[in-house]
């Protein structure tokens, strides 16, 4: 058996290398990297378990992991996860016969308040980091426990009724904390870190912009509603500055064309105008949506 305290340590240390590896969960990382990379005391201490969505160490008292597959390329899920209608996140337990120690170190695990790691899948072998998360409640019937993503979640007594103000809160913070996240990362990787517009190469200025924002209707959190743009095309793009044609061609709004203003305007602006995107997907599915172009650029137009 291993002793509290060093589980502690261990799982303190499996929490401090995730953030730096992934810079804050704004990077995904690969199966290969959480196998083989994470060590403890010189040896190789692998934080995901081989074809098991829930990694528990030997001899630990809880879970140290959870898994969510990525649905693309699975012919099924194992597990149905999903937000319950008090907008908390639901994981499932094993219900097959050899889960019963896995689904025990989760009970472990929330008993105990243990901060877990979650890695949702967006591509075969390529996962999203959501941490830390805690479970705060099993719900039998279902065979699920319910997960808290921020502080404010774990003060929620869940199936309780709730405010509709309080749970358009909590919704937004599961938003905040994984919908987002995961919506970023899957957009990076279609256009491979680089910006739509002028193929900018660098992560930390680059965000995952929606075509129709997430607060309208057709503004779903989907790789063909999302392009990537460096900060500042992002910026220009939100405030109608600059436009992009269903034909995936850049326009810049006139009265930016007639200004005088420096190289950055020169070359961050205007040479893009009348350009097609430096930057699409290669795969045709992650393109943008044409339809969704069009109602942007109709409200580009309108500005």
């Amino acid at each position: 058996m291993v002793d509290g305290v060093r589980e502690e340590h261990i799982r303190a240390a499996a929490l401090d290398w995730l953030s730096k590896v992934t810079l804050d969960g704004t990077v995904p990382v690969s199966r290969v990297q959480l196998r083989d990379d994470f060590q403890v005391d010189g040896s190789r201490f692998p934080l995901v378990d081989a074809g098991r969505g829930i990694r528990k160490p030997r001899g630990w008292s809880a879970a140290l992991s959870i898994l969510t597959a990525a649905p693309e390329g699975a012919a099924w899920r194992p597990y149905d996860d999903s937000e319950g209608p008090d907008g908390l996140h639901r994981y499932k337990l094993r219900r097959d016969e050899g889960g019963a120690a896995e689904n025990a170190g989760l009970r472990g695990a929330m008993h105990q308040q243990a901060p877990l790691l979650w890695f949702c899948g967006i591509r075969p072998g390529i996962f999203q980091a959501i941490f830390p998360v805690y479970l705060i409640a099993e719900e039998p019937e279902q065979a699920q426990f319910v997960l808290a993503l921020t502080e404010e979640q774990r003060q929620v007594q869940p199936g309780s009724k709730i405010e509709a103000a309080l749970r358009q809160y909590l919704v937004t913070m599961t938003r905040r904390r994984l919908h987002q996240p995961l919506f970023a990362s899957q957009v990076m990787l279609a256009y491979e870190t680089r910006c739509a517009v002028c193929s900018l190469n660098h992560r930390e200025l680059l965000d995952a912009a929606h075509i129709i924002p997430d607060s309208q209707p057709r503004g779903d959190a989907v790789i063909t509603n999302g392009l990537a743009l460096c900060k500042l095309h992002h910026a220009a793009f939100d405030r109608n500055i600059l436009g992009i044609r269903p034909d995936y061609t850049v326009e810049v709004h006139p009265r930016v064309l007639d200004e005088q203003d420096g190289p950055m305007l020169k070359h961050g602006l205007q040479e893009h105008h009348n350009k097609p995107l430096m930057k699409v997907p290669a795969a045709r599915r992650e393109r943008p949506d044409t339809d969704r172009l069009l109602e942007r650029y109709a409200m580009f137009k309108a500005a």
